[in-house]
């Protein structure tokens, strides 16, 4: 089977539907910074590789700490006054943005594809629960901020490169909703163009927004602890969650810290195994490269044979390759569980980490074959891994205690209850956990003892964005909980004395519905 690319959703030409949606953010060469209500031709954009195909596209403009500096005093300035304006206006403005952005839902999705090489329909995706969760806070926005004002000073977001849309635009989208201005950085490893144009939109319906690259560690200091950041909204691996928590220890600044955890799939006790697979299916989507995937089983030995003969045809199944690979012009864009991971140097860490597992004494349970993706006749396959396995990984493996953020699954066994819960807290806290087991009353006891924030019985768990909360417990969170009314209670200030929910070094208070 020859496969050729989609017609029209060549890097060029969607870079070419950018720039015709918002010329002002897109040169013909590379994308801009937005300071202080305009779009700069500022920093010093490099090169960067795309996942899809291994070819070169325009890298992120990136600034120095001088000019982070001046762009976070200058987004103080616009903060004041949008802090005055009339809610009906905002919400007017807010809505202006998103219909702009829904305009261009296949624009932003193709970005999306080329940047993090999602696949089509998960970029859609992305996109839409950006722009429908925004729409619910709009219509509760009201009755939200009863009793509430903006913070003192704008909300800085630094956010990882996975879901642009529906975790980073949809947070700023609901902060500007709330009265503050926002400050943005793009990730480093991609989603800058799909974040530049969505900005554009903001910008044009008159939202203070602020959106910057750079490396990190140069402009930690400016948009972390400058005195006139109002809040912090960060999502990331524990190293940099833990250099801004330390940072900001002594200032008594608004935070919310999302970090990576291991969460694991406990097993016990189970015989529902034909929907327990449709979960593990569905769970292999974007190749568990987000924060709330399941790359852990812990298994009860017994029940391992027919756990196995459930897990290896789902992981025989899973569909890979290129994102915009069809047979003919007129066929749609296919429908895959993942395309390339972030980058080739991400998925040879996988194969090293795998390798590991096996010398150390791992079972290697299942290991995929790039033999089986779809791709094009010699393009660049160094970004995509196939779906891998290990049984029993050696407890010093690098990967027992932390996420591989990719489609390596590890199975432990255990014997007693025990050792599942030990097995499942392995990582000093998660985002989510799940128990699969026929005794109810197992399940219940077992979600007591888990350090994970969202416990599910026979289900998995999810971010939730609308009317659920959404936290973390141990390493995998800092700071106060968002989600529905949370959300907009972490970047305002209501009544003088009032503690907000979150798992905060001096207080833990947790609302009753969690």
């Amino acid at each position: 089977m020859t496969l050729q690319l989609k017609p029209g959703t060549a890097w060029a030409d969607v870079y070419a539907r950018a720039r015709a949606a918002a010329p002002e953010a897109f040169d013909a060469d590379r994308i801009l910074n937005l300071v202080g209500g305009e779009w700069k031709r500022s920093g010093s954009p490099g090169e960067h590789i795309t996942p899809v195909d291994g070819s070169a596209i325009q890298g992120p403009p990136r600034i120095d700490h001088d000019d982070a500096v001046t762009a976070v005093a200058q987004a103080a300035g616009e903060h004041k006054a949008w802090a005055e304006v009339d809610l009906d206006e905002r919400k007017a403005r807010v809505l202006q943005a998103v219909e702009s952005m829904e305009a261009e839902r296949e624009t932003l999705a193709l970005l999306l594809v080329w940047e993090i090489g999602k696949p089509w329909r998960l970029a859609c995706a992305d996109v839409d629960r950006a722009l429908d969760g925004v729409r619910w806070y709009l219509g509760e926005i009201e009755r939200q901020l009863a009793g509430r004002t903006p913070l003192p000073g704008p909300v800085s977001n630094i956010a990882s490169w996975n879901y642009p849309m529906s975790v980073q635009i949809h947070a700023e989208l609901v902060q500007a909703l709330a009265g503050n201005a926002v400050v943005a950085k793009t990730p480093s490893q991609g989603g800058f163009h799909t974040l530049t144009l969505a900005h554009a939109f903001m910008r044009r319906a008159g939202l203070p927004v602020t959106l910057l690259s750079g490396v990190g560690s140069s402009l930690g200091n400016a948009l972390i602890s400058a005195p006139e950041i109002g809040a912090l909204a960060f999502v990331g691996g524990r190293t940099n969650g833990r250099k801004a928590a330390t940072t900001l220890a002594d200032t008594g600044k608004r935070h919310f810290l999302e970090q990576e955890g291991l969460n694991a799939w406990g097993i016990w006790d189970f015989s529902a195994w034909d929907e327990l697979a449709a979960h593990l299916k569905k769970g292999f989507e974007y190749a568990k490269q987000r924060c709330t995937a399941y790359p852990r089983y812990v298994v009860q030995r017994e029940l391992f044979p027919e756990f196995l003969e459930m897990y290896l045809p789902v992981a025989q199944s899973i569909r890979f390759g290129h994102p915009l690979a069809v047979e003919t012009s007129f066929d749609p864009l296919p429908e895959l569980d993942f395309g390339p991971v972030i980058h080739a140097t991400k998925a040879a860490e996988l194969g090293d980490v795998y390798a590991e597992a096996v010398r150390g004494g791992a079972v290697p349970l299942y290991r995929g074959d790039l033999a089986d993706g779809r791709f094009l006749d010699g393009q660049d396959t160094s970004a995509y891994v196939a779906p891998a396995c290990v049984l029993a990984p050696p407890s010093n493996w690098s990967l027992h205690h932390a996420e591989p953020f990719g489609p390596l699954d590890s199975v432990v066994i255990v014997d007693t209850e025990s050792e599942l819960l030990a097995a499942m807290n392995a990582s000093n806290g998660s985002l989510v956990a799940s128990v699969a087991t026929d005794d109810a009353d197992f399940g219940a006891r077992v979600a007591e003892q888990l350090q994970a924030f969202k416990v599910g019985i026979n289900k998995p768990r999810s971010r939730g964005d609308r009317e659920e909360v959404f936290g973390g417990k141990g390493a995998s969170w800092k700071g106060a909980f968002v989600g529905g009314d949370l959300l907009v209670q972490a970047v305002t200030e209501g009544p003088e004395g009032e503690q907000l929910f979150g798992n905060f070094p001096t207080y833990s208070l947790y609302p009753e519905s969690v």
